[in-house]
């Protein structure tokens, strides 16, 4: 009976370790891209700034353009109304002089044809310039209503996280005090949860008061399809030797981080797509590891909820 046991215990042992293997290999692909999708967001991010104040900065040179135009069109109009009256003057010396010699006659319909000539210049200039400035009015209207509507996008994407973070707040607000913070940065929603209120020590296991937070937080996320959420587990630097499954901190991030998923796949309204679970280890501290107080803050989970971008972009290509 005891080798029947021990048969049954050590198949148990190799069973469960490959699996943990297949999945930290699988959650360090996953990070990986992971990875590469935050560097993109991040750099979407920087491209969105950096092509609204380049739209901006076309804009400002298109109403100078437009201004400058007008400026012209103008002293142009002046100019030409300046010949109208030479010419009414000149014709009415020619009428005066009429009567006098054929050369001062011949003189003056020269001077006549000359001033006709320059008036016609004119006329298609101002013509040629009004069509112009039509067309960079047009130009700048357009520009106008595209960065319009960029700022106001990117207004709402940012009142939308905002009000998600209210409305997170509000559901989780009676584990205030309780190792929980949620803040709103760089267009993101960060919930962060200490593992005290989470996991044992040296577990993964998920207890009820933190099963309790995390469902709460799904039900937010549930009203929240457009937003990708990253989970991160995060440890302090004290080397994990609790378990022989696990190959220490980063593994036990990973498995602690997929905990949190787990929770939150319980909630059929959330789209698992957009869920990811991802291990930091001891490498994204928050804190000094030197002291008890900086230890506890390290060992955390991070929820980190983007906003989708694809009304942004497509935006931008318009400009």
């Amino acid at each position: 009976m005891i080798k029947k046991l021990s048969l049954i215990a050590l198949t148990l042992v190799l069973t469960t370790s490959c699996v943990s293997k297949k999945i930290y290999t699988d959650l360090e692909d996953k990070y990986a891209n992971l990875k590469k999708e935050n560097r993109k967001l991040s750099d979407d991010n920087r491209d969105l700034e950096t092509a609204l104040n380049k739209a901006k900065n076309e804009l400002s040179s298109s109403q100078d353009a437009y201004d400058n135009a007008i400026a012209d069109r103008n002293r142009w109009e002046g100019e030409y109304k300046a010949l109208v009256n030479t010419y009414d003057n000149l014709k009415s010396s020619y009428d005066a002089l009429e009567k006098n010699s054929s050369a001062s006659i011949a003189e003056n319909s020269k001077k006549n044809r000359e001033l006709l000539a320059q008036l016609e210049a004119k006329e298609q200039a101002l013509l040629a310039e009004n069509t112009r400035l039509e067309k960079l009015k047009k130009e700048l209207e357009s520009r106008s209503q595209r960065v319009a509507e960029l700022e106001t996008v990117i207004a709402s994407k940012d009142a939308a996280m905002t009000k998600l973070k209210d409305a997170i707040s509000r559901a989780l607000t009676d584990f205030e005090g309780k190792g929980l913070t949620v803040e709103q940065r760089n267009g993101k929603v960060y919930v962060s949860m200490e593992n005290k209120l989470l996991f044992e020590s040296g577990s993964w296991a998920v207890g009820s008061q933190g099963k309790q937070a995390v469902k709460q937080l799904g039900e937010v996320l549930a009203l929240n399809p457009e937003i990708a959420i990253l989970i991160e587990g995060h440890t302090d630097n004290v080397p994990y030797k609790g378990n022989a499954q696990l190959s220490g901190n980063w593994d036990l991030s990973t498995k602690r981080a997929t905990a949190i998923v787990n929770i939150l796949r319980e909630n059929a309204t959330i789209n698992p797509e957009n869920l990811t679970a991802a291990g930091r280890g001891e490498f994204a501290p928050i804190a000094t590891n030197d002291t008890t107080e900086g230890k506890a803050k390290n060992r955390r989970i991070e929820v980190i909820l983007t906003p989708k971008l694809d009304e942004i972009s497509k935006l931008l290509n318009d400009i």
